[in-house]
């Protein structure tokens, strides 16, 4: 890799643990980023790689470090909590308030249960709205992201267009069957699910979406009518607000966009940078967890080695309560709408056929001019990119192949230094 920003670079470990990570991992890696920048370690919003190369953060950790890396205060919590024991696979106090938290802030939320991924979060609420209706099939929308379970890698990154509500398996060994129970739907595209709901009431059990699909805004009317179609119809309306719960506002996309689901779930944020999410909702939906509640037939069983965590609820607590005081999230959307206006400015300067698609807490650059409001007027020349994520990267930006995550420790000078590495690129390209 280049490195204009750090010239002095010595790369033998890198180099090193490179060939290590090729030989003893599938593809040499974890399987979430596709570059092979090793992280080392963090600090607010700056990150520096094995051989020393420093990155202004806008990855951070896939949304998780909105406060920031090793925030000194969630540092200090958690270390704590590690010395008094680091599971326990029961009741613990950290989990309990933070579930009380979540409760408090989040308006569709009256129960809690805790798992341990975003993936785990969807499954569960999938299986949930199943188990409250009685009926086996789910609607969701194409593009949108619900987690790694077979149900969730239906029509979420499609090589294909299908006729809609034919779902597309994104991955090799999820059963044909599986595909059968998702109807998939457009987003943005209330006519086309009123006439699924219409044509499947019978067999519907519930709606999944991401309030804010990936980087892609709800249209004017679009989530009230979702609501509303779900009320006429008895069916369960889930937000999937793993990634915008506690990023768009305080009580997540629920309060920012003003329309309230029947359950949710949440993750990223509310773990502050250790393994938690969770399943949130009305009270006589989450009874199903409740055997005691709901009788043996109806009830659904749900356990997890480190569900409710106390080292990763300490964090997660913490976090809230940083993301709570005033100022946070004004500064949050202030500096992510700087670099918006910023790339604007660039991206017109240097006649590159491209815009911004998201919203100031996250965005991303499309390559297409498109008037976007689905999966599939979003979909850009992955080769434009490609060479812009190398651009950003080799100018020490860190970012996802497909998102800026914007943090409250974000500073001026990283917005300064962003932006220059932007202008750079766009020359390039």
């Amino acid at each position: 890799m280049p490195d204009s920003v750090n010239p002095a670079i010595d790369t033998t470990e890198e180099d090193a643990l490179i060939a290590l990570a090729r030989q003893v991992m599938p593809a040499g890696g974890f399987g979430n980023v596709s570059h092979t920048v090793i992280v080392a370690r963090g600090r607010e919003c700056r990150v520096w790689d094995v051989a020393g190369r420093e990155y202004v953060d806008y990855l951070l950790g896939s949304g998780p470090m909105i406060v920031g890396h090793a925030h000194p205060e969630v540092l200090a919590v958690t270390q704590a909590c590690v010395a008094e024991g680091t599971t326990f696979f029961a009741n613990n106090p950290y989990g309990i308030r933070l579930a009380a938290e979540i409760v408090d802030a989040m308006p569709a939320v009256e129960q809690v249960r805790f798992v341990s991924s975003g993936s785990e979060a969807d499954m569960y609420a999938m299986r949930l709205m199943r188990a409250f209706a009685g009926k086996d099939k789910i609607l969701k929308f194409e593009g949108g992201y619900h987690g790694m379970s077979d149900y969730g890698l239906i029509s979420t990154t499609p090589k294909r267009a299908s006729n809609f509500p034919e779902g597309v398996a994104d991955s090799a060994g999820i059963p044909r069957s599986v595909q059968q129970e998702m109807l998939v739907a457009p987003y943005n595209d209330l006519a086309t699910v009123a006439a699924l709901i219409k044509e499947h009431r019978h067999e519907l059990a519930g709606i999944i979406v991401e309030p804010f699909q990936r980087l892609i805004p709800p249209e004017p009317g679009f989530l009230e009518g979702l609501r509303q179609l779900a009320m006429e119809n008895d069916i369960v309306l889930c937000f999937d607000e793993v990634v915008t719960g506690f990023r768009f506002a305080y009580g997540g996309a629920q309060a920012y966009y003003g329309v309230t689901p029947d359950i949710c779930t949440m993750g990223k944020a509310i773990g502050g940078g250790f393994p938690l999410a969770a399943i949130g909702g009305r009270a006589d939906i989450m009874a199903h967890f409740d055997k005691a509640a709901v009788g043996e037939d109806r009830f659904m069983t749900q356990i997890g080695t480190l569900s409710g965590n106390p080292v990763a609820a300490a964090a997660g607590l913490k976090t809230l309560e940083i993301l709570k005081r005033p100022g946070g999230y004004k500064h949050m959307f202030a500096q992510g709408q700087a670099l918006i206006d910023g790339y604007k400015a660039s991206m017109q300067k240097h006649g590159v056929a491209a815009q911004i698609v998201g919203d100031a807490p996250m965005f991303d650059i499309v390559f297409n001019q498109n008037k976007v409001r689905d999966y599939r007027s979003c979909m850009g020349d992955p080769a434009l990119a490609a060479k812009y994520n190398a651009g950003m990267r080799k100018r020490g930006i860190l970012k996802s192949e497909s998102k800026h995550y914007m943090a409250l420790a974000h500073t001026d000078a990283d917005i300064e230094q962003t932006l220059r590495a932007f202008d750079a690129t766009m020359a390039e390209l």
